[in-house]
């Protein structure tokens, strides 16, 4: 059976919608019933389209009945791992993530989603790349837990200061020296200043321009970690503004 795609536009592409965003499980289970194949369905177009496990993880997420809304459309026939097509190949994994919608990302584990999947809008990687880089810090504790690897900088973001650590550990090859300085920049986007100040005792730059134009300085300000803050200006760190 060919997968159906759908215009976003057609009655029923936006009924299914509004059930899915309104956690109205009968509605959506009497959509499915009516419309075989309509769970493993794609809303768009030849070139830009998503599944409706991405509609029930799209931002802000958090809808009502989120969990059994994907478990409903799972059984249905909607595959876990499907990607977004278009800029991105990023699953409805990765939007869980991105909107530390913690109750969804544990339904979609359980339901077979692949921890490790690539894909991100965070230089292609996993879901925790995009829960570290938009500081959804819950999703990224419960990938944590759940057994997801870290890069460094995602490490350093959450301040596993043992993972951290493992890539100086004698015998290992030293990341590369703007590596450092990427993980120093997460340790203060994330609050992490014994993270930030062992990477910065490895070399890395406290006053690099990095995401968003910001220096490390900016990124905790920004994120509202004062301490992170204080402590950057005590080493005389500037903000890109400074730098100028």
């Amino acid at each position: 059976m060919s997968t159906l795609l759908i215009d976003a536009h057609e009655p029923l592409a936006v009924e299914v919608t509004a059930a899915i965003r309104s956690g109205d499980l009968p509605a959506l289970r009497g959509l499915l019933a009516a419309h075989p194949g309509l769970a493993a369905a794609r809303l768009g177009d030849e070139l830009v389209n998503r599944t409706l496990l991405h509609v029930a993880t799209d931002w802000p997420g958090h809808f009502p009945n989120g969990p059994a809304i994907v478990t409903a459309l799972v059984e249905a026939g909607a595959e876990v791992g499907a990607r977004f097509t278009g800029p991105h190949a990023e699953t409805a994994l990765h939007w869980a993530a991105s909107c530390d919608d913690v109750d969804v990302l544990d339904a979609l584990l359980d339901l077979g989603a692949d921890i490790e999947v690539d894909g991100s809008v965070i230089a292609g990687g996993t879901a925790i790349a995009d829960a570290v880089a938009f500081g959804q810090w819950g999703a990224a504790r419960r990938l944590l837990e759940r057994g997801a690897r870290t890069t460094l900088w995602q490490a350093a973001g959450l301040g596993e200061l043992d993972r951290v650590a493992a890539y100086f550990a004698p015998g290992a090859t030293p990341p590369p020296a703007i590596e450092i300085t990427e993980a120093l920049w997460c340790a203060c986007h994330g609050g992490q200043q014994p993270t930030a100040a062992y990477l910065r005792e490895r070399g890395g730059d406290i006053n690099w321009v990095g995401y968003d134009e910001l220096t490390p300085l900016d990124a905790a300000a920004q994120a509202g970690h004062g301490e992170v803050v204080a402590w950057l200006r005590r080493l005389g760190a500037r903000s890109a503004k400074e730098r100028a």
